[in-house]
């Protein structure tokens, strides 16, 4: 500082600004996190692709991941957001048209998912490890934008319903598998690509699909594959701008699936009216209404009366979506605070080197190596199906992983921002839109209690379901003592019948819990499986992020999640 001029005025007229105008440099502050590799930047998914089986997949996953962390396809999930969908129910004319309009930045992601096969390619190329590339994708196209990602789930899923109308099935699932993406509003024969949406939830029912009154009137021939006309309101149609979408109404036999056409084969508009489209919190850039069913044609999927059963094969795969989607979700929050806390600067040094602030990432890099392991290990089980122990696994485990996953992103992209700071609350920083976002997924597909009294179903039902979880994390026996011990006790506790409903949650947890401690203890550095292990099994701390024990290799578990290497 020269002492002659303590304010600095001479040293400012000097630098051409004499009346002090420029007030800052720009300092201490990260730059975006953006251009960088989705898969290879992401140590955790890439192992958890090799040891579940994708590991042909690698070359393909390397570019899809460079593609979705470019700065230009980033900004396509912020602008599909920005303006988000409108409705059109009619032209100019006056004719009934029920046209939904996207924003580009919508299609573009639209049209890149469908051309990657995440809505299809476990069904047309059912090779090993499938359905494991396959939710990597979907893991790494959910951290880009999630709203989009609800029609690409629902058309995946619809495959194996549909399946149940063997001949619905050869009309329809040539073009549900069809890769690509067809926007335009017409009839169903005029398209090579078809989409698929679900009319489920009517208003005084919600989760109780069977309080449903929607009714379903015969045209000629009754039972299934036969044409029917649908009364009712449904109250939550997903994707109203699907060409066809899968629904529940009632017949003289009971609650029944049907296949719904946006278009009836004449060509005419079939009568499915949207009366609103909904405003919805997050999943901004899909659209969501309340639609009205004026004698709209369908065709009777499955047995009559057994619309449920018919159905659960789709859920199965929803559910799983929305699994791997908030695994998605909690990877793109932990990143984004590892990144802005390994270049910001407080009190003379990193945050990521300040020892408290060490245990907070380190633990949130805990929770998404742990939702990435479990996410994949239920893709492998997807992939081995036709096995009568990874069956019983998916029954179970995937609507464990979804109950406990999904419930666990709400907390997690809040502590991340908390990382962040100020700036993480504000509109241009991506973590406003994953807050928003995150709990979304826990309430679609099945609340958290329904996939607590679901998993009590499997369990009372199908009591082998329970011996195929404990064959499966007692492939980590010996690997950690704390492990073993929570096993143990819940070995114990699930064999007390009292209350089982009252404590569902506790059981869910726990089971949950289990099954990804196991999972790290065998494939992750053992660093990364003991602080698990530790914190999760142990109870130690109140739940809250940043109670790591004493001696956890914080900064070695920070450097796994870091991004380390920029540029695509």
């Amino acid at each position: 500082m020269n002492q002659d001029d303590p304010a600095g005025i001479e040293s400012a007229a000097i630098a051409g600004d004499r009346y002090l105008v420029q007030t800052h440099e720009v300092l201490n502050q990260p730059e975006a996190l953006v251009d960088y590799n989705l898969y290879a930047s992401d140590r955790a998914l890439r192992e958890a692709v090799d040891t579940q089986g994708g590991q042909a997949a690698e070359a393909v996953l390397q570019v899809f991941g460079a593609k979705l962390g470019s700065a230009d396809f980033l900004a396509l999930g912020e602008q599909a957001n920005r303006y988000p969908p409108e409705l059109d129910t009619h032209d100019r004319f006056g004719h009934r048209i029920d046209l939904v309009r996207f924003h580009p930045a919508y299609h573009a992601l639209m049209a890149t998912s469908l051309e990657a096969g995440m809505h299809a390619a476990p069904w047309r190329h059912p090779e090993p490890g499938a359905h494991v590339a396959r939710a990597a994708k979907f893991f790494m196209m959910s951290q880009v934008e999630a709203g989009h990602c609800c029609p690409v789930t629902m058309t995946f899923a619809a495959v194996p319903a549909l399946r149940h109308q063997p001949e619905l099935a050869a009309l329809w699932e040539g073009r549900i598998t069809a890769d690509g993406y067809d926007l335009r509003n017409v009839p169903a024969d005029q398209k090579a690509a078809l989409t698929i949406g679900m009319a489920m939830t009517e208003k005084q029912g919600g989760s109780d699909v069977r309080a449903n009154t929607t009714r379903a009137c015969p045209i000629g021939r009754e039972g299934p594959g036969q044409a029917y006309e649908l009364v009712g309101h449904k109250f939550f149609v997903s994707a109203p701008m699907c060409d066809a979408f899968l629904t529940l109404a009632q017949t003289a036999r009971g609650l029944t699936c049907f296949l719904l056409p946006r278009w009836r084969p004449d060509g005419s508009k079939n009568p499915m009216q949207i009366q609103r489209l909904k405003r919805k919190m997050g999943n901004v850039a899909n659209a969501s209404c309340e639609t009205e069913l004026r004698g709209a044609l369908a065709w009777m999927v499955g047995e009559e009366g057994r619309g449920v059963w018919t159905i659960i094969d789709m859920v199965a795969m929803t559910r799983f979506d929305c699994l791997v989607g908030s695994s998605g979700g909690i990877r793109a929050a932990t990143v984004q605070a590892l990144h802005h806390c390994g270049q910001r600067r407080a009190f003379g040094r990193r945050l990521v080197d300040q020892p408290l602030m060490q245990n907070v990432l380190a633990d949130l890099t805990l929770e998404s190596e742990a939702a990435t392991a479990l996410s994949l290990r239920m893709a492998r089980a997807l992939d081995n199906e036709c096995d009568e122990g990874e069956a019983l696994l998916v029954r179970l485990g995937t609507g464990l992983g979804k109950y406990w996953v999904c419930k666990r992103m709400p907390q997690h992209v809040a502590e991340a921002m908390e990382c962040i700071g100020g700036s993480g609350v504000m509109e241009d920083s991506p973590m406003p839109r994953l807050f928003r976002e995150s709990p979304v997924n826990a309430i679609w597909e099945g609340s958290g209690n329904i996939q607590c009294l679901d998993m009590l179903r499997a369990i009372n039902k199908t009591p082998a379901v329970i011996d195929a979880y404990f064959a499966e994390v007692d492939l980590a026996r010996g690997g950690n003592a704390g492990l073993d011990r929570h096993v143990a006790t819940l070995r114990a506790d699930l064999a007390d019948q009292r209350d089982h409903e009252f404590v569902a949650r506790d059981i869910a947890d726990r089971l949950a819990l289990g099954l990804q401690a196991s999972l790290l203890v065998r494939h992750a550095p053992d660093r990364v499986a003991d602080a698990f292990c530790h914190s999760r099994l142990e109870r130690r701390g109140h739940g809250q992020y940043g109670s790591l024990p004493r001696g956890t290799d914080c900064a070695g578990i920070i450097e796994r999640g870091m991004v380390q290497e920029r540029g695509r």
